[in-house]
């Protein structure tokens, strides 16, 4: 009797904070390329007058990865975030750009902060 005691508890348990883990997940998720790596790009157009940075392979709500880009990726009061601009493109990717955008750096440390 004990032990189906406990194991009615550690069922319990579990099912409360089942709810819980599932709510901490983001709704989008990346899918690393062949090598492993993130799927962040640095774009240099226009005679490298112009410089993007890409996400790509975004499954999951893509306006909600853009939207928590924006709003954590820089400071609020930061000069980058008064000038950080995101599209959605092709439904799945990500172009990133704004005045001084050399931001594959900080992007990726962001995902991989994030657990990515």
């Amino acid at each position: 009797m004990r032990v189906l005691r406990s194991s009615k508890n550690a069922i319990q348990t579990a099912a409360r904070l089942a709810p819980l883990k599932q709510q901490s997940q983001p709704p989008y998720a990346l899918i690393r390329n062949s090598r492993g790596s993130l799927p962040v790009y640095s774009d240099i157009r226009n005679a490298g007058t112009r410089y993007q940075v890409q996400i790509r392979n975004i499954l999951g709500d893509t306006s909600a990865l853009l939207n928590d880009l924006r709003a954590s990726l820089f400071p609020p009061d930061s000069v980058e975030a008064a000038h950080l601009k995101g599209q959605i493109v092709r439904s799945r990717h990500i172009v990133l750009q704004g005045r001084g955008s050399h931001w594959k750096p900080q992007v990726v440390e962001w995902f991989m902060s994030r657990g990515f």
